[in-house]
């Protein structure tokens, strides 16, 4: 059976420390590669890179998954920022934009988690709630996630992969604000904030708010890389593209 190859982005971090060393890096909490590992496909890390060579890039994938991490620039969405709001990133989101709107082109599932969620909003169009409560961890805490119950929207994509109720692992302040057009929002939590968009129309585009790569429900996962190994079974595979 194909081994769809899954390209990850990367956190961009100015220190990190291992070992001895202490430098720039960019980097990728070991959860995300492994839930693709254990769904069956390859996974690539993908650092923050010039947007002009994203297409090339994209050639070489069967799927993309765009990571959590930083806040989003809030002039990319056209406002001003959150003093809550936290520093930009400019390399990665130039990067992801340019690697998502390449992906839409190509074809390519992508499947956007926390941070990703967002960018795909923001790239079509949409805006951003800047900070709201009570989706961190327990009382707020760093560093640790919380968990609340997610409703899908009947008819969806996320509902065909995960029909019930379901407590997800979260933590996030941000969420989304003005769902773009053409995005559909699939799930919910309790006080309405949308936990997961999607693309209709027969191209691959799922965004959730939480972070599956910390829990323990394969489905969403799963699906992104049964749906890029069906896309790359009706092409040439992504090994013979490279």
């Amino acid at each position: 059976m194909h081994e769809p190859l899954i390209g990850i982005t990367t956190y961009l971090e100015p220190s990190a420390r291992w070992g001895v060393w202490e430098l720039p890096a960019a980097l990728l909490p070991s959860a995300y590669p492994q839930m693709v590992q254990r769904a069956g496909g390859l996974a690539a890390l993908m650092p923050p890179d010039a947007p002009e060579r994203a297409g090339a890039v994209v050639e070489r994938l069967d799927g993309l998954v765009i990571a959590g991490g930083a806040d989003i620039e809030p002039g990319l969405y056209g406002a001003e920022r959150d003093f809550r709001t936290g520093p930009p990133v400019h390399e990665r989101d130039t990067w992801e934009l340019a690697l998502f709107r390449a992906a839409l082109e190509a074809g390519v599932p992508v499947l956007g988690i926390c941070r990703g969620l967002q960018l795909v909003n923001v790239a079509l169009g949409g805006t951003l709630t800047q900070h709201l409560d009570g989706h961190t961890g327990p009382f707020g805490k760093a560093g640790v996630l919380g968990e609340h119950t997610v409703t899908p929207v009947p008819g969806t994509l996320y509902a065909s992969l995960v029909p019930e109720d379901a407590s997800v692992p979260t933590y996030h302040h941000q969420a989304v604000d003005r769902l773009a057009p053409g995005l559909v929002a699939s799930a919910h939590a309790a006080d309405g904030t949308v936990e997961a968009v999607e693309l209709p129309g027969g191209q691959w585009v799922l965004g959730v708010q939480w972070h599956p790569e910390m829990g323990d429900d394969p489905r969403v996962v799963q699906a992104l890389v049964d749906a890029a190994r069906a896309g790359a079974g009706a092409g040439r595979p992504a090994a013979e593209r490279v």
